[in-house]
């Protein structure tokens, strides 16, 4: 079974695209990379994998001194699969198992334009950071993430339900019936979350308790990677730090919070890791005055989110039975699940073909505080935003913002259905991809 995901479109574009660089799809383990190419594969007459873990010695090839037609002969003779411009993919998965293969993308867009060439792999990053001039002009970066709310709603057949949302706005509301529908979706997707493996348990099974099996299963995965990281890193660090991410979404990280038997000098590069594997995204603080945001941060204020709501919701210890039997807005006010959803949502909604980053903005004043849950830019515009886990909740931090910062707009996301309050668009949770798009 195959669920489509927003990816696929940009992968048809570049498979028609009269000029094209070599392919480097980038993002954690298990989000679908490797699924996503193989669909590909399906539009070309020759499709060649080679995957470097399960085939180390076609590694060889790559650091055999061959040129790039040398390399494709052998190739043909080793698949049995013919290399044709224009007509054959050739994917190189897991290829941060060999780091001649990462280096050789430049010279296949120099001597073979034409060809097709996608590689990806897990904990890809930690190769490119050895090679930060590994192609640059010559190979395109695509990045991916675990799947959105809308991904997840096409998975279960409900494509319509999807359209009807990305049409929807505050000025045309969506009807109470429909607004409660997708509030009871957007509960099963932060119980589940958007990695392909559980969403598809989900679609094929119908078994929630089945799909938290499934979640166990890729956090210890997870954790069994973290000995890949570095070697001078203990893993129990690497875990303790990752835990205590998990327990601290939505607040400013503190260095000291349950990792009293570490340094700060021990912790910072753990959290670099991390981000590096694609496993935990950065907030950072940003002072807001104009554009661009990332112009006057702060890197010692950030927060951090973990990549997926069912692999937070499984390692915080959620109960799952607890979860089914709550309201849609109990289950929001989890922990700090509705902050961690939009910020997701905001990255797998981005441009996939650059890095996005996140912001927010806190003013800790005496007597005075207020803090912005993010802050986007849109055209030459500032636009706050503010996430209320329920249906209800005062605005003052949107409106110091707005009148500190002269911004036209703001947006409160909550489970509230499409609405406004003066020149802030109230838009559901489940709606979030329509703050950058309206």
């Amino acid at each position: 079974m195959y669920i489509k995901r927003l990816i696929d479109e940009e992968l048809l574009k570049w498979k028609s695209a009269s000029e094209r660089k070599p392919l480097l799809i980038r993002g954690a383990r298990q989000v679908g990379k490797s699924t996503a190419v193989r669909e590909l594969g399906r539009h070309f007459d020759f499709f060649i994998e080679v995957n470097f873990d399960e085939e180390p010695r076609l590694g060889g090839l790559f650091s055999a001194g061959l040129g790039v037609d040398e390399l494709l002969d052998e190739l043909t003779l080793l698949t049995q699969t013919d290399v044709i411009d224009g007509r054959t993919l050739l994917f190189l998965d897991e290829v941060q198992s060999c780091i001649p293969a990462i280096s050789m993308l430049r010279y296949f867009y120099e001597r073979r334009p034409q060809l097709h060439i996608v590689a990806a792999g897990s904990l890809l990053e930690f190769a490119l950071a050895e090679l930060p001039s590994f192609g640059v002009g010559r190979v395109r970066s695509m990045f991916m993430y675990p799947m959105s709310f809308n991904e997840f709603l096409g998975a279960l057949g409900e494509e319509s339900l999807a359209a009807r949302v990305r049409d929807a706005h505050p000025q045309a509301p969506l009807s109470p019936l429909v607004h409660e529908k997708l509030t009871l979706y957007l509960k099963k997707f932060l119980i589940i979350g958007g990695m392909p493996e559980a969403v598809r348990s989900y679609a094929q099974k119908g078994d929630l308790l089945e799909v938290q099996r499934v979640l166990d299963d890729l956090v210890i995965s997870i954790q069994a990677d973290f000995v890949k990281y570095k070697k001078q890193v203990v893993f129990a660090n690497v875990k303790a730090v990752f835990d205590s991410t998990v327990q601290q979404v939505g607040q400013k990280f503190k260095y000291a919070s349950e990792l009293h038997s570490l340094q700060n000098t021990q912790v910072k590069p753990i959290i670099e890791m991390l981000e590096l594997a694609g496993l935990v995204h950065r907030v950072t603080h940003s002072d807001c005055n104009g554009i661009p945001l990332g112009a006057e941060t702060n890197p010692k204020k950030f927060k951090l989110l973990v990549f997926d709501t069912g692999i937070y919701q499984r390692i915080l210890g959620l109960e799952v039975a607890d979860l089914l039997l709550s309201d849609a807005v109990d289950v929001v006010n989890k922990g700090s699940i509705a902050e961690l959803f939009v910020g997701l949502e905001l990255l797998k909604t981005s441009d996939c073909y650059q890095r996005t980053s996140l912001y927010y903005w806190h003013r800790d004043a005496l007597n005075s505080q207020a803090e912005v849950d993010y802050v986007v830019q849109q055209g030459d515009q500032l636009v706050p935003i503010e996430v209320k886990a329920g249906t209800k909740g005062a605005m003052r931090s949107m409106w110091r913002f707005m009148d500190e910062k002269n911004a036209a707009r703001g947006v409160r996301l909550s489970l509230e259905p499409f609405g406004g309050y003066q020149n802030v668009d109230a838009i559901p949770l489940y709606a979030v991809k329509l703050v950058t798009s309206s």
